[in-house]
This record gives structure tokens, C-alpha cells and sequence, in this order.
């Protein structure tokens, strides 16, 4: 969800600044600013602001996150890899290869 956000108030903002830029051309007639085409892409933009600034840095934090937890549970989860044996399933050996 974060992603997609985040891509869709970066196009959003990209839009507005295509527009104001004087390069949207539609049947042959440029819309820039001061057109119901540039008001459209000033709400859009005031729309994916605020996605794109909440968006990316929860990404951000999201993937350390991750990365530091299976840092700090990779021993635990190697360990206890023996209660799968115990319980019967002895498909997978400790490492989690399929056993032939």
C-alpha cells in the first residue's frame, strides 16, 4: 500500500509540474497554466502531497525494521529448527532444504 502511494503522489506532483511546464498538448492546443487543466492538477497534487510524504519514510522504516529482525531472530529460528524433526515433519532438514 506504502508503494503504491507513495508512486501515486510522485506522479500526482509530477503532472502539475508537466502542465505547468507548457508541455501538455491536447488536439493541438497547450494547457499550461490558468487552464481547468492546471486547476485539475493543483488538486491532484494537494491529494499526493501528502501521500508521498507519509509514505516514504514509513517505507523507509519499514525495511530496517525488517532487516533487524531477522538479523536478531536468525539464531533463534536455526535453533529451533529441530521441532519440526520432533513433530514428525522430516521433509526439510535444519537447513530448509527439501530432503530427497
Amino acid at each position: 500500500m506504502a508503494i503504491s502511494m507513495s508512486n501515486t503522489g510522485g506522479s500526482w506532483d509530477n503532472a502539475k509540474k508537466y502542465v505547468e511546464a507548457g508541455k501538455l498538448v491536447i488536439d493541438e492546443v497547450v494547457h499550461g497554466k490558468h487552464t481547468d487543466v492546471h486547476a485539475a492538477a493543483v488538486c491532484g497534487d494537494t491529494v499526493g502531497d501528502p501521500l508521498k510524504d507519509t509514505s516514504g519514510p514509513s517505507i523507509n522504516i519499514l525495511i530496517k525494521l525488517s532487516a533487524i529482525v531477522s538479523l536478531v531472530f536468525a539464531r533463534f529460528f536455526d535453533e529451533t529448527a529441530f521441532l519440526a524433526k520432533w513433530l514428525g515433519e522430516d521433509t526439510f532438514d535444519t537447513c530448509n532444504h527439501v530432503v530427497a
